[in-house]
């Protein structure tokens, strides 16, 4: 198996195509990373701009530059030693378009008779022998709207397939309509009503059943020629979490590829491990991301902050009891909203437990886990089971005769409860209780969990080595195409934690100006504000009404609050039109902005230098200052890169300010040092400190490598600085890969390491770096 030394992540789209990545190679190889990482390249939808609605798994998307696009990026990347990751989508497909997708266009047209019928995981039964099709409005005649054209039923904009045979006597829309092999239903049915598998609670992408070995091969075959053709190098699978049989699923795609390198984008919860039977070198990365934000934040803005959303929830729990008991009524909210549909098709696997829909969306909301995999996992549901009688005593006997079947992993119920807990937690938390919980906002992220505040050094040093003895293949990042923020914008967040009361007084001078009457809200979305400063007045717009309607607390996407949203964009106008606000607003960013960018670069060296895979999203080599996605996948500025790069090769030390380009030099010697000299970082040690900031050292040896970082800059500027602080390393000469300062090694004096950035990389000092530290 190849294993790449790092990743660049790169968006593939109609306005960046595989011919602009084949553009960018070269660059992205002078910055120092080992592979590309392409997000999905099969055909997709018209104009989407990720590529997690394949339409057609027999052709790289014409749109993103088609078969030969890949091969021109295969060439380019071939030429300069770099292997190719890319991300697959197994799990469902994109039907927004029908006639777009030749396996949906089929099932539509022959029903159960279609040779797709078993490619989708359809219930007939539930909808009488009929696919429900949510595309209906709300008018109560709005079948009238269908007409017949060319073959197929149309309703507005949207085309449907006539069956063979239904439309020849000459009857009308309707009537060829109430023949057909589908029902097309109001859109607010489909949360209760829909009867096939969605990707979570999007209708326009459903569920395919890549565990029948036809599917797979059919679903598969184009990506197995880029395998075999030498094109690509390595897998990423996006949500295995929905397929029946994540194990089984990962086998025979190993066994199809030969044994490539692959990871899986899965969640893991504190302390869960990845299934050990799974054929992955690990994670996307999440994990790491939450670890290395923590380390960063200060635990003794904990108790403030804590009351500080106290006050705004209108609370006078703990948080320690408000963020567990947010998941569980959201988790349950989901089960009995739009994921509905899913709860009562498990039901309908139970027929002899009667009520069995109350119990199993307990189950689900108690579920502590994304998922299991029968039976790796059954404790899981051993704990759901403990804690949904424990809320609930009278589900107690239904619950006690679920649970038998739901822990067999041969019952189609245990299969589907598996299936159906990862759409849960997903909407439950990553869509809702994360735009609700708003106490320290940088926490909110895809992966971590947002009620462990902060941790030590020896529990962050404790998972760094367990990464590196488990998984050390594993992916590790801090920005990817779904965080909810960019990793500056959270390293800037972070630093409220040290300055919490602060905080408090400069939130209530922006809610007294301009009030929303959602406390929780109204923190995250000043925080966000804060963290991604300076900012569009689009782009801060366009955050705060998605931000808004996936809280659901005072707006929604399916009911807007048209009230509370004109105050919401009047809000973001003050920012930008009140002098007041603004002066808050940008003295605020002023204040926090230098310990801002010391956390991001301790965290981008960090995350490069840590055991693991490091990978970079694409532009986050300089200051990755976006929200949540689409903002997230704006076009990058490569030429400015290209230009701050060749720069710093020439010796340039850029100042740690707004335009990020030192952070492109930490970023550039450490991926250089992990691509060329793999052999400095193949083991993992705690490096203590020692003096008055002890607390204030993130110091870790790689073997040959040295990673010093700053955590919680302004304690350390609150105690004058670095005072007596030291590292002691092995007596050898030393150089900064950074500065090129040179050192005797032993006992050093943070003082010196630090003087010209808040981060150090210390290499030994007889060998020929030109390569990797430039000119």
């Amino acid at each position: 198996m190849r294993i790449p030394a790092s990743t660049y992540r790169l968006q593939i789209r109609q306005s960046f195509d595989l011919s602009a990545a084949a553009g960018v190679t070269d660059y992205v190889h002078a910055l120092g990373a080992d592979w590309l990482y392409l997000s999905p390249l099969l055909e997709a939808e018209a104009g989407s701009d990720h590529g997690y609605d394949v339409v057609n798994h027999s052709r790289i998307d014409p749109a993103r530059g088609g078969a030969e696009g890949l091969e021109k990026v295969a060439s380019t990347a071939r030429a300069a030693g770099m292997g190719i990751l890319v991300d697959i989508v197994p799990n469902h497909v994109g039907v927004a378009t029908p006639v777009a997708n030749a396996w949906w266009w089929d099932l539509l047209t022959h029903g159960q008779g279609s040779r797709y019928a078993e490619a989708f995981d359809v219930d007939w039964a539930a909808g009488n022998g009929k696919i429900r099709i949510p595309v209906l409005g709300d008018g109560d005649n709005e079948l009238d709207a269908l007409t017949l054209a060319d073959g197929e039923l149309h309703y507005y904009d949207n085309r449907f397939p006539v069956a063979p045979g239904t439309a020849d006597d000459g009857a009308d829309a309707a009537t060829v309509h109430s023949r057909q092999n589908y029902e097309l239903i109001n859109w607010r049915r489909a949360d209760a009503e829909l009867n096939y598998r969605r990707f979570f609670a999007v209708n326009s992408l459903a569920g395919i059943r890549v565990e029948v070995p036809w599917v797979f091969a059919e679903s598969h075959a184009e990506i197995v020629r880029w395998v075999n053709e030498d094109l690509v190098h390595g897998l990423r699978v996006d949500h295995p979490d929905g397929l029946a049989h994540p194990g089984d699923y990962l086998d025979a795609l190993q066994k199809a590829t030969g044994g490539i390198y692959v990871l899986v984008e899965k969640i893991l919860e504190g302390d869960e491990g990845l299934p050990p039977n799974w054929a992955a070198a690990g994670t996307t990365g999440y994990d790491a991301l939450g670890d290395i934000d923590r380390i960063l934040v200060d635990p003794a803005g904990r108790t403030r902050l804590d009351a500080l959303e106290g006050d705004l929830e209108d609370t006078p729990a703990s948080m320690e009891d408000v963020w567990p008991e947010l998941i569980y009524e959201n988790k349950r909210s989901i089960a009995d909203g739009i994921l509905r549909s899913e709860v009562l098709r498990l039901a309908r696997l139970v027929p002899e437990i009667s009520g069995a829909d109350d119990a199993i969306a307990e189950l689900l909301a108690c579920f502590p886990v994304y998922r299991s995999y029968l039976p790796f996992g059954e404790e899981h549901l051993a704990e759901a089971a403990t804690s949904a009688k424990a809320r609930r005593p009278e589900l107690a006997g239904r619950i006690d005769a679920l649970y038998p079947v739901l822990a067999d992993p041969t019952h189609p119920a245990a299969v589907r409860f598996q299936q159906t807990s990862g759409m849960v937690m997903a909407k439950g938390v990553e869509d809702t209780a994360f735009y609700r919980f708003s106490r320290l906002t940088s926490l909110n992220e895809v992966g971590a969990d947002p009620g462990e505040f902060a941790i030590d050094l020896d529990e962050f040093h404790r998972r760094q080595q367990f990464r590196q003895a488990s998984l050390p293949a594993s992916l590790t990042t801090l920005s990817t195409h779904d965080t909810k923020r960019g990793e500056d914008v959270r390293s800037r967040i972070s630093v409220i934690s040290e300055m919490p009361k602060d905080w408090e007084n400069t939130l209530g001078r922006l809610r007294e100006l301009v009030p929303l009457g959602d406390g929780p809200f109204e923190q995250l979305l000043w925080e966000a504000v804060l963290g991604a400063w300076p900012a569009s007045r689009e782009r801060l717009h366009a955050y705060a009404e998605k931000a808004a309607r996936e809280a659901g607390t005072s707006t929604t996407w399916t009911a807007p609050n048209e009230t509370f949203e004109n105050a919401m964009h009047a809000l973001i106008d003050a920012v930008f039109d009140n002098p007041e606000v603004n002066d808050i607003v940008t003295g605020f960013v002023d204040t926090v902005a230098q310990a801002g960018w010391s956390n991001s670069l301790s965290a981008k060296l960090i995350q490069l230098t840590a055991p693991g895979v490091p990978d970079v999203y694409q532009g986050s080599e300089l200051w990755e200052t976006s929200l949540v996605d689409p903002d997230n996948r704006r076009p990058i500025d490569f030429d400015l890169r290209r230009d701050y790069l060749a720069r710093v090769d020439r010796g340039w030390l850029p100042p740690v300010d707004e335009t990020g380009a030192a952070k492109l030099l930490v970023t550039a010697r450490a991926l250089r040092l992990r691509r060329d000299r793999p052999e400095w970082f193949s083991r993992y040690l705690p490096i203590p400190a020692y003096g008055s900031a002890a607390a204030h050292v993130v110091a870790f040896d790689r073997g040959d490598a040295i990673t010093v970082a700053t955590r919680l800059p302004v304690g350390l500027q609150k105690k004058g600085g670095w005072g007596d602080t030291t590292v002691v390393v092995a007596g050898r000469p030393l150089v900064d890969a950074f500065t090129g300062e040179r050192y005797a090694g032993g006992t050093l004096q943070l003082a010196d390491l630090t003087r010209q950035y808040p981060v150090a990389l210390l290499v030994p000092d007889d060998t020929d770096l030109t390569a990797i530290l430039g000119d």
